[in-house]
This record gives structure tokens, C-alpha cells and sequence, in this order.
């Protein structure tokens, strides 16, 4: 009875005592778990975030950035009378915002004339539609087109040759710094560094305008004058055909001053030729009829 009751007391240890080392381990291996689990993060737009900040994670790669050069082209038919107002509103509303007026112009302010004009600006991209809506209520939208056009090779190269011109500017900077180096060395070492440096203006001012292309939006707008017949005076015919029988007979005289001017040069020649020709067989005629005279019998 004793020997059982021993067993069974050693028997209760032993599980208890492997119960006690099991528990900690499960404890740790939570633990573990939870000290090496990556921090999730709260949306997909905070993954996109950053995989394009890492470059490179679980296999994904960030795409190269493009230059993208974009244009757009508007046409906006508006009343006649109003249409140098419209292209003056564009152009101040344009003043009002991160926008540069490249060009403006307006033709037809004469009052046979049909007025038409034209405005090529340059803006900032959180602009456009600003200028978009501004622009729509001047007239009515006959044509609206979009043009683009990618820079990204240009823009690549030419910021390579920049890195590539910086690196070697900044070579001869340090040849020039170096003991030993001779007068004609340094002679030459400068006059490469101010080629070097020449270039690289150059290339940073193109740049500068790849940069603008890119970084802005360029718009033109064209204004035409809304054709209506209705408005047309009964006179108009005749002042058309008096209009074109004048333009025929500008034309005409023009002809008439060209031909002379061709024929001129030849008559110069001609005329006086005809004349000594002229003259020489009068000369002969009459010669003839002394002879015949002289030689004619009196009866």
C-alpha cells in the first residue's frame, strides 16, 4: 500500500512539473511571435506609400518617374462684338493665377471684317481647370483637344550629361588646387574648366525649359466669331461685287505693267532696228528709180 501511494505521488509530480515547464515555453513562442511580426500597415495606400519610398519590397519595383509635356486646344466661337472683351478677360483672369501669357493677338477689328484671336498661356497643373471653367463661360466650346507628348528620354539624358559635366567641372577644380602644377598646365586646366562651365550652362538652361514643359500645362485658345447671316445688309452684294471688280482690275493693270516691263528691254532693241531698216530700203527704192530714170531713152 505504501509502495502505491509513493508511485502515485511521484506519478502527480511528474505531470505537474512537466505541466510548469510547458506553459513558458507556449508563453515565449508568443512571445517571439509577436516581437518579430511586421508592422502591417493601415490601408493599401500606405503599402503603395511605402514600397515607393523602400524602391524595392517583397519583389516590388518602383517604377522610373516620366515627363509628360501636355497641351491644350480650345476654339470658343463668341458674337463679334464681344470677342475682344472675352480675349481680354482670359488674359487678366490668367494674371490671377500661377499662369504666364506666352502670346495674344486679335485680327478683324474693322467693320467688314470677321474678328478672330488668339491666346497661348502656361500654367500650373491645380489651375487648369480654373482656367478650364473660366474660359467655357466666354463662349461656346466648338473644339477641345489634348496633346502629349513624353520628355522622358530628354530629360534623362540631359540630367546625365549634367552629372557627367559636374563630376569632370569639378575634377579640374581640384587639379587647380594641386602643388606642382605647372603654368601651362594651369593655362590649359583653365581654359578646360570655362568650357566645362560653358556647358553646363547650357545644359541647365535646357533644363530649366524641359522643366516647364513638363511641370506646366501649356493651353491656346482660339476665338472665331460666331457666322450668322441674318445680320447681313442688302447692300452687301453690291459692295462685294464692287469690292472684287476693283481687286480684277488692280490685277489687271498689274498684268499690263508686267508685260511692259518684259517687253521693254526688246523694243529698246527693235524699235531702231525697224527704223534703220526702214530707212535703208527707201534709200535703195529711190536709187533704183534714179537708175531707171537714167537709164530709160528719151523718146
Amino acid at each position: 500500500m505504501w509502495r502505491k501511494t509513493v508511485s502515485l505521488i511521484c506519478v502527480v509530480m511528474l505531470v505537474c512539473s512537466g505541466c510548469a515547464h510547458k506553459a513558458p515555453r507556449n508563453m515565449d513562442l508568443r512571445a517571439s511571435a509577436v516581437d518579430f511580426e511586421p508592422a502591417l500597415p493601415a490601408s493599401r495606400g500606405a503599402v503603395a506609400e511605402q514600397y515607393a519610398i523602400a524602391g524595392v519590397i517583397g519583389g516590388v519595383v518602383e517604377a522610373s518617374p516620366r515627363y509628360i509635356a501636355v497641351r491644350h486646344k480650345l476654339e470658343i466661337v463668341e458674337a463679334g462684338s464681344g470677342l475682344a472683351k472675352s480675349l481680354e478677360a482670359v488674359v487678366a483672369f490668367c494674371g490671377g493665377l500661377q499662369c504666364e501669357v506666352l502670346a495674344s493677338n486679335i485680327t478683324g477689328t474693322e467693320a467688314d471684317a470677321t474678328p478672330s484671336g488668339s491666346v497661348s498661356v502656361r500654367l500650373a497643373p491645380q489651375d487648369l481647370n480654373k482656367l478650364l471653367e473660366f474660359i467655357g463661360k466666354q463662349g461656346r466650346i466648338a473644339r477641345h483637344a489634348t496633346e502629349t507628348e513624353d520628355k522622358t528620354s530628354a530629360v534623362v539624358d540631359i540630367e546625365a550629361r549634367m552629372k557627367n559635366q559636374t563630376d569632370f567641372r569639378d575634377s579640374l577644380r581640384k587639379m587647380l588646387v594641386k602643388p606642382g602644377v605647372s603654368v601651362a598646365d594651369l593655362l590649359q586646366i583653365q581654359e578646360k574648366l570655362a568650357e566645362a562651365q560653358a556647358e553646363l550652362d547650357s545644359e541647365t538652361t535646357q533644363r530649366k525649359i524641359l522643366a516647364n514643359e513638363t511641370e506646366k500645362v501649356a493651353v491656346e485658345i482660339e476665338f472665331r466669331a460666331e457666322q450668322s447671316g441674318s445680320g447681313r445688309s442688302m447692300f452687301a452684294p453690291i459692295r462685294d461685287a464692287l469690292r472684287e471688280s476693283g481687286l480684277v482690275l488692280a490685277e489687271s493693270f498689274a498684268a499690263l505693267i508686267t508685260a511692259v516691263a518684259a517687253l521693254l528691254p526688246w523694243l529698246i532693241v527693235l524699235v531702231p532696228g525697224v527704223w534703220l531698216l526702214v530707212r535703208a530700203w527707201r534709200s535703195w527704192r529711190r536709187k533704183k528709180r534714179e537708175v531707171v530714170k537714167a537709164t530709160t531713152p528719151v523718146a
